[in-house]
């Protein structure tokens, strides 16, 4: 993923928090990501590590319309996706006709022949081993993510096998914040 995409993606993100007055923390941790697979405007993901203890995590992700987190589920992780502004779709996937989750705090059996379409405000409660992809419906989303503590190294499992949970930069500009995946190296 080039430089120039990852910063971009982070001003575009910014923008939208600061119209929608989501302030971030000092020295936020951004992660901007294609996935690996080389086209961020179909797959990838902007987010902001807000909180990262041993516990929990929280999140807060901007997602284009259309721009597809893909086919995923997480061992360990538990976690609340929360739509704050815009609407996000959700797509599950399982040998079962359907996935019993959390929306809204009510369990409710979901087909995964459709999709759940969230609105500002509203959530669902992924459990582990729940198969997932979302993207925005609206321009963009901004969406919350609250969950138990998060790694994102070892605890993404995707359906596609090419894909890499964080992208190898090529250096076209100056970046203007490092991401998240290489502060990891300066904490070791």
């Amino acid at each position: 993923m080039k430089q120039s995409q990852i910063n971009n993606a982070i001003r575009k993100a910014s923008t939208a928090f600061s119209k929608h007055q989501w302030f971030l923390p000092p020295n936020p941790k951004w992660d901007v990501t294609d996935f690996g697979l080389g086209d961020f405007d179909t797959t990838g993901l902007t987010s902001v590590n807000l909180a990262e203890q041993q516990e929990y995590c929280e999140k807060i992700m901007y997602v284009k319309h259309n721009q597809v987190t893909p086919n995923h589920y997480h061992d360990k992780k538990k976690e609340d996706i929360i739509c704050r502004i815009g609407s996000l779709a959700l797509q599950f996937y399982s040998e079962e006709p359907t996935v019993s989750l959390q929306v809204n705090g009510v369990f409710q059996d979901l087909s995964v022949n459709c999709l759940l379409i969230l609105q500002a405000g509203e959530r669902v409660t992924l459990t582990q081993g729940i198969r997932h992809a979302f993207w925005a419906k609206s321009e963009y989303a901004i969406v919350g993510e609250v969950s138990t503590a998060n790694d994102d190294t070892n605890d993404n499992f995707f359906q596609n096998p090419k894909i890499g949970r964080f992208s190898e930069i090529i250096e076209d500009e100056p970046a203007i914040i490092k991401l998240v995946s290489e502060q990891k190296g300066d904490l070791e």
